[in-house]
């Protein structure tokens, strides 16, 4: 029995695999509330109950130093060591979430992903994974010769460049707000949604209708209404919001591809991609992806693709957990799958 991890600052959801035939099983998952729990050993401990596992692997936010990782987003340090003498695991492993998702993509079968440009997909050579959730995660997939192997990173991380003018005064606005430097985060994730709404409210004087300003105040999460009335077409600032959302996504994820040089093609993961499939659909993201002056026709020939299956992450930790435990390639199913 396998346990894999996706931790996240909202929540952690865990999952049970076994190993039949070299393929993974799917047998039970949960996700938590990440802020009503004081660590994670206690979360793994109420979902095992009975269960016994013999590798763990959990997908973090943020670099993993020597096995250990402290969260940004949570009161929380992890050590892997720790983890496996608390939780009487043989072998536990933790891994930077986006890496997790990479190494889940070898995973997924072919309805599990939405391709959104085909590319020129007899392209062969290093791929990126982007993915904006309750942060904007980025990695590098290396192709070694015979698979791609995730490096995790921390682009989203990296400075936000505005291309045009709407967006020059979304960035004075961001640094008003946060007290200095603005990251790509802050635009191309949930609160960047949120925060793109809030400067077309504040400093473009787009009407919120009272009905609006009511639904998001009932609401823990504003960008599940203002997804809601975008796609529905009911709302302009909503539409607007999301508009300019998708466009700064697609060309953050342009700029990824030209660093990784990912002629084998750009995936888009996270939370918030399968719910706005139909707004990627529409142009707004592929345009801005490869607008990218002289270089705009190796963007037009990278294939994107859409990962759909939520549970994406848990699906490469599993793989993860799984190959590395088992120490010896020959002793692992999954290891041609996972770098050793």
């Amino acid at each position: 029995m396998i346990l894999a991890g996706d931790v996240g600052g909202t929540k952690v959801h865990l999952a049970l695999y076994d190993l039949i035939e070299g393929k993974l099983k799917h047998t039970r998952d949960k996700q938590y509330p990440a802020k009503d729990y004081p660590g994670l050993e206690v979360i793994v401990k109420e979902f095992l109950g009975a269960d016994k596992v013999t590798a763990a692997c959990f997908g973090v936010p943020g670099p993993v130093r020597d096995g250990r990782l402290r969260l940004t987003n949570l009161p929380w340090t992890l050590d892997s060591r720790e983890l496996a003498a608390g939780l009487v695991i043989p072998h536990v492993f933790l891994i930077n979430d986006l890496e997790a998702n990479g190494y889940g993509i070898a995973q997924l079968s072919p309805d599990q992903i939405y391709t959104l440009s085909e590319g020129d997909s007899g392209q062969t050579g290093n791929r990126a994974l982007i993915a904006a959730g309750t942060g904007l995660g980025e990695c590098t997939l290396a192709w070694n010769g015979h698979i791609h192997v995730p490096y995790p990173s921390e682009g989203g991380h990296a400075d936000y460049g505005p291309r045009n003018e709407d967006e020059i005064d979304l960035l004075r606005f961001l640094k008003q707000k946060y007290n200095g430097r603005v990251s790509y985060e802050r635009v191309v994730s949930g609160m960047g949604l949120t925060n793109i709404y809030e400067f077309l409210r504040e400093v473009r004087g787009v009407d919120e209708p009272a009905w609006l300003a009511a639904r998001i105040a009932a609401v823990p999460d504003p960008n599940s209404v203002i997804t809601e009335m975008a796609l529905a077409a009911k709302s302009e600032i909503c539409e607007k919001a999301l508009d300019m959302f998708v466009s700064a996504y697609g060309a953050e994820a342009g700029n990824l591809a030209l660093k990784v040089l990912s002629v084998g093609g750009l995936y888009v993961g996270g939370g918030i991609a399968p719910r706005i499939l139909e707004k990627l659909k529409d142009g707004t993201f592929l345009k801005a992806f490869t607008d990218k002056g002289r270089l705009s026709q190796l963007l037009i020939n990278m294939p994107v693709r859409v990962i759909l299956e939520s549970k994406a992450a848990l699906l490469g930790a599993a793989a993860y957990a799984e190959a590395h435990a088992a120490e010896l390639i020959a002793a692992s199913p999954l290891a041609a799958t996972v770098k050793m």
